[in-house]
């Protein structure tokens, strides 16, 4: 006796179908998965053969054969554990063969037969529209989630009888949907404005600029300054989030396991803010099986990464693929994956180890040494891939104790929408979608300055010393500066404020 069930399991970001072969043979009683499984897909058996007896149905007594094709593919998780129990009650007649081509089918067993959530079903609803199946069937807990595939029927259970009834016609279960406009009608809440924060204008207006054209950004200032408050409130300013963007980010959420139970979509963009004493596998990513770290969990989002000289410096260096590339590879032994991470890079350090090196109201206690010493735990390449740099001051008392409301995130934000709606129709057809990701060709189009705006870059360039890359920045930083100006033409001005915004370069005069 034979049958197949459709599975799948997860490779990346993507779900990769999985034929779940079934096999019920003469012999003395065995269970044996094949298929390169890993130990939690072969403990199924036990869960398995629980879950079907106190469920009311009878475990053959023969030898039982499941194969996981392909069979090169590492196949892990508990999510196998209802297609193998629906694939041996298929084989022994009690389920209907009819429907079990029509359906993905995804849950964990508990003993007692009823289904628990699985990681990675938007993937899979994802894959199987692909395939032009009629639906998947999951977990009731993650029905929302896998629903926001429009197309394809989500049949939530919780009860492996459930499925039983329902593969067999015995009993309608109506598909899972969700209301998209509902979704995205309403406005995030973060809990946190601009028009808290008192001073800071440049600050403020470098941040708007960054935001504009989703550059990276460095902010250099004592403690207590507010680099940490001003970062916060980054996600307040930038665009909202597209439905394809939201789509890729809950992806690598959901296969983390990360998604909370209440939300379908990811609608808000990320803010990650992972300790100095991270490893590169937690940053970057990594395992036996490469899974996703911090800069593919704030893919389309921010990553801000406070005290960036205590970070390890190996730690660091790797930031410059996923910087460069808007993606990261993680080669292992097994595999190599590819994750995406298209962030804004947000960091911000103190000028020196005490913190108040240039303050006029804190005597400064490091030596230059001290201070060399500390600013060369971040390396020219990777500032290089900064493009702004920004010094944040310590606040006067005037300021704080100013009672005036100072500008919204939303009316920032208004600002910020509408450079990028000029930045959208000037790359498209392309898969640039704002000015820090252009190429050099689209920045020799776009990023030409007029006659005064070429002397000050030379000039600068000369007395600065700028790299290649410091100086395409400039341009970039500068295209965003027009577009938040409603210029069409890169002016002297635009280019002047962009310099400023290279404050480290400076330091090098």
């Amino acid at each position: 006796m034979l049958a197949k069930v459709l599975s799948s399991a997860l490779l990346g970001i993507d779900a990769i179908p999985v034929d779940v072969e079934v096999d019920i043979a003469q012999g003395l009683p065995q269970f044996s998965t094949v298929g390169l499984p890993d130990g939690a897909v072969k403990e199924s058996k036990d869960r398995v053969k629980s879950a079907l007896k106190n469920s009311g149905y009878d475990f053959p007594a023969r030898r039982i054969t499941v194969n996981l094709a392909p069979a090169d593919l590492k196949k892990e998780g508990t999510s196998f554990d209802l297609p193998m129990s629906v694939g041996i009650l298929a084989a022994t007649g009690t389920v209907k063969p009819e429907r079990l081509g029509d359906y993905i089918l995804l849950g964990e067993l508990s003993l007692d037969g009823s289904i628990k959530s699985v990681r990675g079903s938007l993937p899979v609803a994802v894959a199987a529209k692909k395939l032009g199946l009629a639906g998947i069937i999951v977990p009731r807990e993650n029905a929302a989630e896998a629903a926001v595939v429009d197309g394809l029927d989500v049949i939530g259970v919780s009860e492996l009888a459930e499925v039983v009834e329902f593969l067999n016609g015995e009993r309608a279960i109506p598909p899972h949907r969700v209301d998209f406009e509902a979704i995205f009608k309403n406005d995030p809440e973060y809990g946190e404005d601009f028009a808290e924060v008192r001073g800071q204008e440049h600050a403020k207006r470098a941040l708007e600029v960054a935001a504009a054209g989703a550059h990276n950004i460095l902010m250099i200032g004592p403690p207590g300054s507010g680099k940490t408050m001003l970062a916060r409130r980054i996600p307040t300013i930038l665009p909202r989030i597209s439905f394809d963007e939201a789509l890729e980010t809950t992806k690598i959420y959901s296969i983390m396991g990360l998604l909370e139970r209440e939300l379908s979509l990811i609608t808000t963009r990320p803010y990650r803010s992972p300790h100095h004493t991270i490893s590169d596998v937690g940053l970057i990513g990594g395992g036996n099986v490469p899974r996703p770290g911090e800069v593919s969990l704030s893919h389309n989002g921010v990553l801000f990464l406070d005290e960036l000289p205590e970070f390890k410096k190996h730690v660091l260096e790797v930031l410059r693929q996923p910087l460069e590339d808007g993606k990261v590879t993680i080669s292992r032994a097994l595999m190599s994956i590819t994750y995406p991470s298209r962030f804004m890079l947000v960091a911000a350090l103190n000028p020196c180890p005490c913190g108040y090196l240039g303050d006029p109201m804190h005597p400064c206690s490091c030596s230059p040494i001290m201070v060399q010493r500390y600013r060369s735990r971040i390396s020219g390449p990777l500032l290089d891939r900064i493009d702004i740099h920004i010094e944040v001051p310590a606040v006067k008392y005037r300021e704080l104790a100013d009672r005036s409301d100072a500008e919204s995130s939303a009316s920032i934000s208004n600002r910020v929408e509408t450079s990028r709606e000029v930045q959208r129709e000037r790359f498209k057809g392309t898969k640039v979608h704002c000015n820090a990701h252009m190429t050099p060709r689209l920045i020799r189009k776009h990023c030409e300055p007029d006659t005064a705006g070429h002397r000050l870059l030379e000039m600068a360039t000369d007395k600065m010393g700028l790299s290649a890359r410091s100086y395409n920045r400039i341009l970039k930083v500068a295209r965003t500066i027009a577009d938040l100006g409603g210029s069409e033409q890169v002016r002297e001005q635009h280019i002047s404020e962009a310099i400023q915004y290279r404050s480290l370069d400076r330091k090098t005069v």
